[in-house]
């Protein structure tokens, strides 16, 4: 297990280098740099401008260089201007040059600053994470329970009436982005339509005080559109399980249809549905970035769409960090719990 660890761990490393460079490479296009350019200088500036620009704040230099400044593994760059003012990326406004770092990057936790905050962009991400992780938290309740009763439940009753009306709503789930459920939600729970209005707090409150009014229907849009895909697994895997020969023994032997399910068959069907369940975080990190703009609650997916739109590199950057490594954390989690769920895969 530990020389697993290890692979896996070198493996992460070397997977987050590859696509934080690629992330690097495409915000710090030309047109993007031009952008920042002007939203940071004038927007009438000419091309000479921008370009003066450009070198005198680094972004002239060598595109390996950079990333190197930004991970924290190359010193980063200093620039004597002509008015005898040093500036820098690792000197920060109203500091002394002589007395900032040589080297100021990811590594040191130093993750730049925002131009749309005016903030220490970790300290932006610290905030919107804690948010956008409450938000999580409640949609894996409300999600996880939900989709395993209804998958367990269409498995056992394969091919009646039952499984095909749970089957039936799982489609349709799944098959209903989160920007149209929520639209719906809104017009039937939150509007006054027909003089009644169910829920009358907003998302935006939530962010200090959260209720039920204010956070269901949030909760409810994203939780919607997961359980129908963990459902469908896990009907598919209770399905297979229930016609495995030991269950046939089982029944044959005379133990109850009960004791079957819950003490046989249950635990074999959510191996498979639990490597699903895992890669549910990243799904969910991605997916309130539609759902956080929908209902005006300012979390991480809020923050993404409003530094993607204003060009905002340095969180951008940031927010690409985090990620990557909730992707890879939770797929190592993935696979680590599913040695220890299934004894098959630990012994071979």
């Amino acid at each position: 297990m530990l020389s697993f660890l290890l692979r896996r761990s070198g493996v992460m490393i070397l997977t987050a280098l590859c696509l934080t460079f690629i992330v690097f490479f495409l915000t710090n296009l030309e047109p993007n740099l031009e952008k920042l350019t002007k939203s940071e200088g004038d927007q009438r500036m000419s091309d000479q401008e921008v370009d003066a620009w450009l070198t005198r704040n680094g972004y002239r230099q060598p595109l390996l260089v950079r990333y190197g400044e930004w991970l924290g593994v190359v010193p980063g760059f200093v620039n004597e201007q002509e008015n005898g003012k040093t500036i820098g990326r690792c000197i920060r406004p109203g500091t002394d040059p002589a007395d900032a770092p040589t080297f100021c990057g990811v590594l040191q936790g130093d993750w730049g600053q925002s131009t749309v905050f005016n903030e220490p962009v970790i300290d932006i991400i610290g905030k919107k994470l804690g948010l956008t992780g409450m938000l999580m938290f409640w949609v894996m309740v409300v999600m996880v329970p939900t989709a395993l009763l209804i998958g367990v439940l269409a498995g056992m009753r394969e091919g009646t009436r039952t499984d095909r009306t749970l089957s039936t709503f799982s489609i349709l789930s799944t098959s209903t982005p989160e920007y149209v459920s929520g639209v719906i939600l809104i017009v039937i729970f939150a509007s006054r339509l027909g003089g009644l209005q169910w829920f009358n707090g907003t998302a935006a409150s939530a962010m200090d005080n959260i209720t039920f009014a204010n956070f269901t229907l949030p909760v409810a849009t994203m939780a919607l559109y997961g359980v129908g895909y963990i459902a469908r697994m896990t009907r598919a895997s209770m399905a297979e399980v229930m016609t495995a020969q030991y269950i046939r023994t089982a029944r044959l032997k005379g133990v109850s249809f009960r004791n079957v399910v819950m003490r046989h068959a249950l635990r074999n069907a959510l191996i498979a549905p639990f490597t699903v369940i895992m890669l549910q975080f990243p799904w969910l990190l991605t997916g309130v970035v539609i759902v956080e703009t929908l209902f005006n609650y300012k979390g991480f997916g809020w923050t993404l769409v409003l530094a993607a739109g204003n060009n905002d590199i340095e969180l951008l950057m940031g927010a690409s960090v985090v990620a990557v490594m909730v992707v890879l954390l939770t797929q190592l989690i993935s696979d680590v719990g599913y040695v220890f769920l299934n004894p098959r895969v630990r012994v071979n």
